[in-house]
């Protein structure tokens, strides 16, 4: 449908009420809807267009997590046949990343897909790109300033700590556990995604009238993770639920358990890695549950880079151009439904 057939159906429909509405009490005829936007389900982004060449850039795979989502982008990026792709050599240092991408932007990449180390220190050069005409989509970590991406895709950190409550909450009234000690095993303090996804853990348990009773915050690698899992199995002498933020973390918290002998509490991780996956599955284990935060949202960043170098909307929508904004969901994992997920889990 074109742009003017559409405009004209939005702008009309306030001149045209007083009159439809009189006619259709008068001739009691209903009034007639002009040009509807209907979604064309199936659609054809598939159907290969012109060659798009895009950029990415990312921090050091150093984690099962990172590492996944630079493996889902590549993956991607070669299963169509009308992309090409520019990765850069991933860095966590951030003046490198910013070097990276300024030669991307040098190199008149059609469209960039940036990850950044740090989205504040990013933000500067992703603006840039999007002033030089190169679309930007700003994955999971946000940059400071909306004028600085075309498309955000990435996590609802929030949602993925009111998930991990709302499950812990059922269980723990499926097993009777009256006043129950709640224990929280969170990532690094200082990021905002840490914050966010603890607010919404806080927010979720009181829902149920709950709260968090321990609380000790790692830094995403297995070595704090057992250091601080251990810090807390000696601080608490029972404990009846544990919700750990991130699953490569949690092979150090599970490390800690198993040296202290403890089993009688349920985990729930977060993140959502093979290792934990196949656990739950196994059956046995403390990790009962894990929350998604999928890399496979760099997957999708690739797609929608895709759709934008050609100009193209998302077919299975009436809108003619990709979304600002799209935040994936926290499915929680659990032996129920842990078949159907498989496929996204990532190696630790």
């Amino acid at each position: 449908m074109s742009a003017t057939p559409r405009r004209g159906f939005l702008l009309g429909t306030g001149a045209l009420g007083a009159t439809a509405l009189l006619s259709g009490c008068l001739a009691n005829n209903p009034p007639q809807q002009q040009n509807p936007a209907t979604v064309a389900t199936g659609g054809d982004n598939a159907t290969p267009g012109r060659q798009v060449t895009i950029g990415f850039s990312a921090p050091a795979a150093d984690h099962g997590w990172m590492a996944a989502m630079t493996t889902n982008a590549r993956t991607q990026a070669e299963a169509l046949p009308d992309v090409t792709f520019r990765p850069t050599e991933g860095s966590s240092d951030v003046n490198q990343q910013i070097a990276q991408v300024e030669t991307l932007i040098n190199e008149k990449v059609d469209v960039l897909v940036v990850l950044p180390a740090d989205g504040k220190a990013l933000t500067d050069v992703a603006r840039r790109a999007m002033q030089a005409g190169i679309p930007v989509i700003n994955v999971d970590r946000v940059f400071d300033s909306p004028d600085a991406y075309r498309v955000w895709i990435g996590g609802d950190n929030y949602g993925m700590g009111v998930n991990a409550a709302d499950y812990i909450a059922a269980e723990l009234r499926r097993r009777n556990v009256a006043d129950p000690v709640i224990a929280e095993i969170a990532g690094t303090d200082s990021l905002p995604l840490t914050q966010e996804r603890s607010a919404g853990f806080r927010d979720g348990l009181a829902r149920h009238g709950l709260r968090v009773s321990r609380r000790v915050a790692a830094e995403f690698t297995v070595e704090t993770g057992e250091r601080q899992a251990t810090n807390l199995l000696q601080a608490a002498a029972r404990l009846d639920a544990v919700w750990n933020h991130d699953d490569d973390q949690g092979i150090g918290v599970l490390a800690a358990v198993e040296a202290a002998g403890r089993n009688e509490f349920f985990l729930v991780g977060g993140a959502g890695s093979r290792q934990m996956m196949d656990r739950i599955k196994a059956g046995g284990s403390v990790v009962q549950a894990t929350v998604l935060y999928n890399p496979s949202m760099c997957s999708s960043a690739i797609a929608l880079a895709r759709l934008l170098g050609q100009a193209r909307g998302m077919s299975d929508l009436a809108e003619h151009e990709v979304p600002r904004s799209i935040t994936t969901y926290s499915a929680v994992v659990t032996g129920a439904n842990v078949d159907q997920y498989l496929d996204v889990g990532f190696a630790s």
